[in-house]
């Protein structure tokens, strides 16, 4: 397709329209709304185009659930552009895990300004606080995007292993397993059937192709970044049939998630 990429796969991707210094929700309810940008240098959004390309491949490389009527997590969210455009495409309920102060309040702007206070919680103690808040309640979730700073391997590691550890009754021989982090603590898995992870990173700097119960299906390039998407091995004993209560009530983002509603 002229114009568009190529994924690992060869297939063709969509080259989304640019539009210069300004971030807009892309497609659904909420298209071309402008997005507010977390100030400072201390995020960096995933770009428009990167974010289209995102979506074409949930939304039509029939890889993992629908996007419509998900159960969503974005992982340092940064602006939560990532969660809205979710959200503007129909998912049930969006998790936002964010803990820079900055882009808490783009992020709590952006939902203001778009009027929307249902459907979604912000955790601003960061992504490790939500994961252990999901496990803790057994919550299964369908689509997980995960966008740390580039440099921070860790926080790609930890976050990856921590979101599918194998089941210990389906755990391989130990000269199977890929080596851990010291300290790293497993959590009870939180991936629905068939759920989809996919991980937002420098394209020179290449993640796993696996991490212990997530194998790595398709790999995309656009630019310095590029996206991997992971699925749960089907020999890890984790799938989930179900997927739990969504939040109930509302808090203030200050003590952690926040859950909202939506209004007209």
């Amino acid at each position: 397709m002229e114009g568009g990429w190529k994924t690992h796969d060869g297939d063709s991707i969509e080259r989304p329209q640019e539009t210069k210094d300004e971030m807009r929700v892309i497609a659904g309810e909420f298209r071309s709304r402008v997005l507010q940008a977390p100030r400072g240098a201390a995020t960096r959004p995933t770009s428009d185009r990167l974010r289209q390309a995102l979506f074409n491949v949930l939304e039509l490389g029939g890889l993992g659930p629908a996007v419509r009527g998900s159960r969503f997590v974005d992982l340092y969210a940064g602006s939560g552009a990532v969660g809205i455009e979710a959200m503007s495409r129909g998912a049930q309920f969006v998790w936002f895990a964010e803990d820079a102060r900055a882009a808490v309040a783009a992020i709590r702007a952006n939902l203001a300004a778009l009027k929307v206070a249902c459907g979604y919680a912000l955790e601003d103690r960061g992504s490790a606080r939500l994961l252990r808040e999901l496990a803790a309640r057994r919550q299964g979730v369908d689509l997980v995007f995960l966008d740390p700073p580039y440099e921070l391997a860790e926080a790609y590691e930890d976050t990856l292993r921590a979101l599918a550890p194998w089941n210990e009754a389906a755990r391989p021989e130990a000269s199977d397993q890929p080596a851990g982090r010291k300290g790293v603590q497993p959590l009870a898995a939180i991936l629905s059937a068939g759920a989809l992870v996919v991980a937002e990173h420098a394209r020179k700097r290449p993640l796993a192709a696996s991490y212990p119960a997530l194998q790595r299906v398709r790999v995309l390039e656009q630019g310095d970044a590029a996206l991997s998407f992971y699925q749960v091995s089907q020999r890890s004993g984790l799938l989930k049939d179900q997927r739990g209560e969504l939040p109930a009530g509302q808090r203030d983002g200050s003590e952690g998630t926040a859950a909202g509603r939506r209004t007209d």
